[in-house]
């Protein structure tokens, strides 16, 4: 699997939102935006994500699974995809991850999630 040079994320927004469901343990909900991009030359359809969660204790939960918020993007030459989503906390934590895809032409590949902090107020 190689990282796809031109396939970007960025973090467009990290929000605390307490209106949130969060369960007791893990009261904390942030709302997150994040923008994916196709600058290389190939296209590339986005299969999965791994997502890492680093609490201030030292607690660390990665979540994987398939697509994004239900969908299988691809990405032709340009194309983008922006969408929210959330993750619950027990206190402030940093996150970062990467998405997993394959190019038209059945390569695997990844690119990185940037991280970003979510700050318990």
């Amino acid at each position: 699997m190689r990282e796809l040079h031109g396939w970007n994320v960025e973090v467009q927004e990290v929000r605390f939102m307490p209106e949130l469901d969060a369960p007791p343990e893990k009261p904390y909900p942030f709302l997150y935006t994040l923008r994916i991009w196709n600058e290389s030359s190939e296209v590339v359809t986005l299969r999965g994500r791994k997502w890492v969660v680093r609490e201030e204790s030292g607690e660390t939960i990665v979540v994987e699974g398939e697509g994004v918020v239900g969908e299988m993007p691809i990405f032709e030459e340009g194309g983008e995809f922006t969408y929210s989503s959330y993750h619950v906390v027990a206190e402030s934590a940093t996150v970062n991850g990467a998405y997993f895809g394959e190019t038209d032409k059945g390569e695997a590949v990844f690119t990185r999630i940037p991280e970003f902090r979510l700050l318990v107020p």
